[in-house]
Parts: structure tokens; C-alpha cells; sequence
């Protein structure tokens, strides 16, 4: 598989639209790279429905979507995604043993969720 067209930008937290060429040949137009919080993650393409909500149109297996990710990341110009679980050797000492007080004043939005 390979990107055929890619379109970068900055659209809230849509980074880039994006088409998949198949190896069979087949375009699947409609992919989206979105800034989530863990990292940059793949979009699948989707369409409105009556009620407003947007449903996916194409589905793929974890294996596949694992490396439909790393060939759009590539494509955008960034080598991995961040790791959704980081482990405490990955984590920087000061991650380790968090400053409660600092916490308190985090306080999350809507503009937090990457959907």
C-alpha cells in the first residue's frame, strides 16, 4: 500500500487528508491524520449520517491499521507514533513522582478529546 495524494494543513486537530493506493490497485479515498493526545493517529474515511454523526466507511484489523499508520506517518514526515502506554524507563524522572499541587489545575475541555 502507498499514499496517493496527501493534502497537509492545520484544521483544528486534522493535520492532513490523505488516499490509499492498494497493492490490487484499489483508491480509498477520505483517510484523515488527526492530533489526538497520544500522537498523530489515522482517521478512517466517514460520512454523515441523517442524525448528524459521522460513521466510519471502511474498516480494517488492527494489524492493518498498524501499518497503515506507520506508512501515512512516514508520508506526513514523522518516523513512530507515541506509545499509548509509556513505561516508567521511558517516562522522564520528573513524570516519575508528579508535584500534586501542579494537577490540581488541569482541568480538561472538550478540546482535549481527539474526537
Amino acid at each position: 500500500m502507498e499514499i496517493e495524494r496527501m493534502n497537509k494543513g492545520q484544521w483544528g486537530k486534522l493535520r492532513a487528508f490523505f488516499d490509499l493506493k492498494t497493492s490490487d490497485g484499489f483508491v480509498i479515498k477520505g483517510f484523515k491524520l488527526v492530533e489526538g493526545i497520544s500522537g498523530l493517529f489515522v482517521g478512517m474515511p466517514s460520512m454523515q449520517g441523517k442524525d448528524g454523526e459521522y460513521y466510519d466507511t471502511v474498516f480494517a484489523d488492527k494489524d492493518l491499521r498498524d501499518e497503515l499508520q506507520q506508512v501515512a506517518l512516514r508520508a506526513y514526515g514523522q518516523e513512530s507514533v507515541a506509545s499509548p502506554d509509556p513505561t516508567p524507563e521511558s517516562m522522564p524522572e520528573s513524570n516519575l513522582n508528579p508535584d500534586l499541587d501542579s494537577t490540581k489545575n488541569n482541568e480538561f475541555s472538550d478540546d482535549d478529546i481527539p474526537f
